[in-house]
């Protein structure tokens, strides 16, 4: 769908996959087919589940750092909006998404990673934020998400110092969620998600709302969320397909509707 990122869908699923080479690096038009990406797997009812996926390779290096560099404070101030919730419709995409790590996520491309709700990471990868060696700091979510996934302690670590950090440190802070050989990382993804395909749709997409949606409240508060939230499952399809197929004791045969 687009000249560096394409959205295929096959059996329920939709790759969002990144084909920018050698580094997949995030410049202003990459950063707006992903946005486009995400907005058509959220419009598409025939998606249940996304992967974002750099190819066996690389996931993304980062920032086109070229792009950037001859960039003043003014043109940065009006960019850095859209830079920002690019990354956020990924994040607000309403269905289960993984990142499907390989080689790098380093800089955006790591931020692209946090933007999803599970990372699965290859054995090999390196993982991090290095924008303070380059004097400025994440701007795509890194120290928002990064904090909230791996605490601030750690963020700080990562973030502060820019250093890279390998799978299994990765897999030991909570950034990566599943660790396998390279060549196994795509197919992980697929097995992560497919459980997904043909599941209760809005009851899923309300459970991702009301989780994400409740982190930036207190309790009273993302409680009262999650009570408007339930309570709208009510009205769906699902719903009483999914009690009526408890009470006949058999399987439910979900629409998502």
């Amino acid at each position: 769908m687009g000249e560096f990122v394409n959205l295929q869908i096959k059996d329920g699923i939709g790759v969002i996959q990144l084909e920018r080479p050698p580094m997949n690096a995030l410049n202003a038009q990459v950063q707006e087919e992903l946005r486009a990406a995400a907005h058509a797997a959220t419009d598409d009812d025939s998606v249940y589940a996304v992967i974002v996926y750099g190819g066996p390779k690389v996931f993304a290096a980062g920032a086109d750092i070229k792009e950037m560099a001859e960039m003043s404070y003014v043109q940065m101030a009006a960019r850095a909006g859209a830079l920002s919730s690019a990354f956020d419709a990924i994040a607000r995409i309403p269905k289960p998404v993984v990142a499907a790590i390989t080689g790098y996520a380093l800089g955006g491309g790591c931020e692209l990673a946090l933007a999803c709700d599970w990372r699965v990471v290859a054995e090999d990868a390196k993982l991090g934020q290095p924008e303070i060696k380059l004097g400025i700091i994440p701007g795509a979510g890194g120290t928002q998400r990064l904090a909230r996934l791996v605490g601030p302690a750690k963020a700080k670590d990562l973030i502060f110092s820019g250093r890279m950090v390998d799978a299994a440190e990765a897999l030991t802070i909570g950034l990566a969620d599943r660790v396998v050989p390279a060549e196994k990382v795509f197919d992980e993804a697929m097995a992560l998600v497919q459980p997904y395909v043909n599941g209760p749709a809005q009851a899923i997409r309300a459970a991702k709302v009301a989780i994400d949606g409740g982190l930036d409240r207190d309790l009273a508060g993302g409680l009262a969320w999650e009570s408007q939230l339930f309570a709208a499952l009510f009205a769906t399809t699902d719903k009483a397909e999914g009690m009526s197929a408890f009470v006949e004791k058999r399987k439910p045969n979900f629409s998502g509707k």
